[in-house]
């Protein structure tokens, strides 16, 4: 079955995710935070729709903090696979600009996997002018996907991203094959 093309995934901080619960009536929620920030699950999330990628925004091993590991992406692929495409997703860390951005990007790229990586970067880029993908964990994506450098490339292609301290949040269509433009 073809998923409905509204299809989208929506990328904020921390502190908007109350209200974008409520705007876009997102039924699958995706928190990539360390533990210490880690929200309960809303009332609106089913417990098996609300994934918990407990993770630091770093992309170098410090102690007392949490790389960005391969668990995490298989946590993630295996998530992302039982999205129906139905619902909007949200996506949320901290600030909204690396950790979920990275988690968004990963997303889309194994929902479409015959669209180039760069086209998939470019819509991230479109919608969003602060966002800075974590690049260990799209690595790490990579090398899972089979992609063969191809999305740590695209993240170059993204150009320079405005520096903020967090978000604006945003959502980007989910579907970037050859029928479905990117957002």
């Amino acid at each position: 079955m073809r998923p409905s093309q509204t299809a989208t995934v929506h990328v904020c901080a921390l502190r908007h995710l109350p209200d974008m619960l409520e705007e876009t009536r997102a039924r699958h929620l995706i928190s990539a935070i360390d533990s210490y920030f880690q929200p309960a699950t809303p009332l609106t999330i089913a417990a098996d729709r609300h994934l918990r990628l407990e993770m630091h925004d770093i992309v170098e091993a410090r102690p007392d903090a949490t790389l960005p590991a391969q668990h995490h992406v298989r946590k993630l692929l295996d998530f992302v696979e039982g999205w129906d495409r139905r619902e909007p997703m949200l996506i949320h860390c901290y600030a909204g600009l690396s950790r979920s951005t990275a988690t968004a990007f990963i997303t889309l790229c194994a929902i479409n996997p015959g669209t180039p990586e760069e086209a998939i970067a470019q819509a991230l880029r479109r919608c969003s002018d602060t966002a800075v993908p974590n690049k260990l964990f799209v690595a790490l994506a990579d090398a899972e996907l089979g992609r063969k450098g191809r999305m740590s490339a695209a993240l170059a292609s993204m150009g320079p991203h405005r520096f903020a301290a967090e978000c604006e949040p945003f959502g980007v269509n989910a579907l970037h094959g050859p029928r479905d433009r990117a957002a």
